[in-house]
């Protein structure tokens, strides 16, 4: 008990260091639902108020937010969280569960990539039975929890995705995009400190936004940076969110979206169903 309440007051006294982005605040979800917890992506809706989620355990969850006069998350309305469907089987292969990268199309196509068994997946619908993509060579030789985190579409419809690690620290981290039908490196992410991607979403802007965890033993600390994907390359990068020790939990999912006053940056934590830790959406306003 004593260990704990000091792991906790650590925690709560750490500094938060925002750089380009203004912190609104926080919302701890919870629920009774066995399959709620683990949520490693996230999207929303344009008007940053519907939401998709899905879980390490091979789940989806779909429904609306409220916010408050800051446009902070104050409540979570669900419709339901449901077991995601495999390509030949209403279940997921096994040891096939572990969902992590999620992007939604404008035609409401649900992209979403798996680690353990490296693989990308299209969904018609939450119901809908799998479609596999077509993969890239590397997608065999990622580690095994260390897969494709990170999924995202650009301003061109197509799907981005980038896996949690990149070998060697000094090498940096490669974009992969899918275009005509087949996976290629686009862009490489470069590599700063102990943080490791896992998540991203392009803007409104156009511009990618790459959210990054550094685990630290008895905490995580967060990052997002921003770069520019306008050319061939991923360049002007800038620091919009560095998090203290603690302040948030294992941060995971990341939407940007726009309101009236500028781009808006809306997280979700995985808890990895462990009690000590918790589920919640973070909110920040990007600094113009």
């Amino acid at each position: 008990m004593f260990i704990r309440s000091l792991v906790a007051l650590i925690l709560l006294s750490a500094p938060l260091m925002a750089q380009d982005a203004q912190y609104l605040g926080s919302y701890r979800w919870q629920s009774s639902d066995p399959l709620h917890g683990g949520f490693s992506g996230l999207e929303l809706t344009d008007d940053g108020r519907g939401y998709v989620t899905i879980s390490d355990r091979g789940a989806i969850e779909t429904g609306q937010l409220k916010r408050d006069a800051r446009g902070v998350v104050s409540q979570v309305m669900s419709d339901g969280i449901v077991p995601l469907k495999g390509a030949k089987s209403d279940a997921l292969p096994r040891y096939g569960t572990d969902a992590e990268g999620l992007a939604v199309g404008g035609d409401g196509t649900i992209y979403i990539s798996f680690e353990g068994l490296h693989r990308i997946w299209s969904y018609a619908s939450v119901s809908a039975r799998a479609v596999p993509l077509p993969a890239h060579p590397d997608f065999k030789s990622l580690q095994n929890n260390s897969g494709l985190e990170a999924l995202a579409i650009d301003a061109q419809g197509r799907l981005l995705t980038m896996p949690e690690r990149s070998g060697e620290r000094s090498t940096p981290f490669p974009v992969y995009r899918n275009g005509g039908g087949t996976f290629g490196i686009v862009y490489r992410i470069p590599r700063s400190g102990e943080y490791l991607p896992v998540g991203m979403d392009v803007g409104p802007d156009g511009q990618l936004y790459v959210l990054e965890r550094w685990f630290r033993g008895i905490g995580f600390s967060s990052r997002v940076r921003r770069f520019d994907i306008s050319g061939n390359t991923a360049d002007g990068e800038v620091t919009l969110v560095e998090s203290g020790l603690g302040v948030h939990d294992n941060l995971e999912g990341i939407a940007v979206w726009r309101d009236a006053q500028g781009i808006r940056i809306t997280m979700i934590s995985d808890d990895n169903f462990k009690p000590f830790q918790v589920t919640e959406f973070v909110d920040y306003r990007v600094i113009e």
